[in-house]
């Protein structure tokens, strides 16, 4: 799996609902392209200028394949990220993860 955190924000307030409707657009796009496993965009409730899109995919190639498919192509590139500021995190759960602390991760640490 392929796992990416896209926190975007946007400068300018007037951007704001044409972003979300784009956003909104594209979750249907992005959900027919092959290997796309999850693909979701929340909007902050504290901050109605932040957005946050969580996309799982069966592999990075399927991701990479993902920038040529109609949500990038034709919704994305040409209105979304004209107007936005982002932060792109390719991200690996922590139930996935290992633990970097030393400790097991079938044992607690100590309080």
């Amino acid at each position: 799996m392929f796992d990416l955190i896209v926190i975007v924000r946007v400068p300018d307030p007037a951007d704001a609902e044409p972003v979300a409707d784009a956003l909104r657009r594209m979750r249907p796009l992005c959900l027919a392209e092959d290997g796309c496993v999850a693909w979701e965009a929340y909007r902050s409730d504290a901050d109605p200028l932040r957005f946050v899109l969580v996309e799982r995919w069966a592999s990075r190639a399927h991701w990479e394949a993902h920038g040529e498919g109609a949500a990038i192509q034709e919704v994305y590139l040409p209105e979304i990220l004209p107007r936005v500021e982002r932060e792109v995190h390719p991200s690996t759960p922590l139930s996935s993860a290992p633990d970097t602390t030393g400790t097991p991760t079938t044992e607690r640490a100590p309080r």
